[in-house]
């Protein structure tokens, strides 16, 4: 890969073998694995066991504001956000961390911000079988900040809703109403 990367700074005008350059092949090549390190794991490595019995509760769980970093497979740019993810359990839950986990894993890969959306929704359901799904994801994409239009201040919102989150308006709106911060319990 370092090769490639001489010959696109080549390309573009650049000397790779400048000061400043010469070791950028070798961090670019370190940064793309890590970036794409999503493609090395799958969804049981993620979730490690951490999926647990539990018959007394059937109330929405939701983590918000989970951080990511992605890479838009159009141009190779960054997308960043805020993911916000939510189930009803049916008899399982899952360790809260590991639905962070399983953000970091799918924007861990070259993305549209539609796909994760619903690769992160329909894999908590897959995993759990919970009463349903929920998953509303906020982003701002450089690749319509720094190129095309240039709109700094936008933002791509996203939402995938399975099983009783698509089925039942009260449980989308318990969910929306979360999302805003605020207590639907009075």
């Amino acid at each position: 890969m370092k090769e490639l990367i001489e010959g696109i700074l080549r390309e573009i005008g650049e000397d790779p073998k400048r000061e400043g350059l010469e070791k950028t092949p070798a961090r670019v090549e370190s940064m793309l694995h890590f970036l794409t390190s999503g493609y090395q794991q799958d969804v049981n490595e993620v979730l490690n066991g951490a999926v647990f019995a539990e018959d007394h509760y059937d109330q929405m769980v939701v983590v918000k504001d989970i951080d990511f970093y992605s890479l838009c497979e159009h141009h190779l740019l960054p997308f960043f956000g805020k993911a916000h993810v939510a189930y009803v359990p049916d008899r399982k839950i899952l360790g809260l961390s590991k639905l962070a986990r399983l953000v970091e894993m799918f924007s861990r890969r070259l993305q549209v911000q539609e796909r994760l959306t619903i690769q992160i929704a329909q894999a908590l359901h897959d995993a759990l079988l919970p009463k349903g799904v929920g998953v509303v994801i906020e982003a701002s994409h450089l690749c319509m900040m720094m190129r095309g239009v240039e709109k700094q201040n936008s933002k791509a919102v996203t939402s995938a809703v399975l099983g009783t989150f698509r089925e039942c308006p009260m449980t989308r709106s318990e969910f929306v109403e979360l999302l805003k911060g605020r207590s639907v319990t009075g």
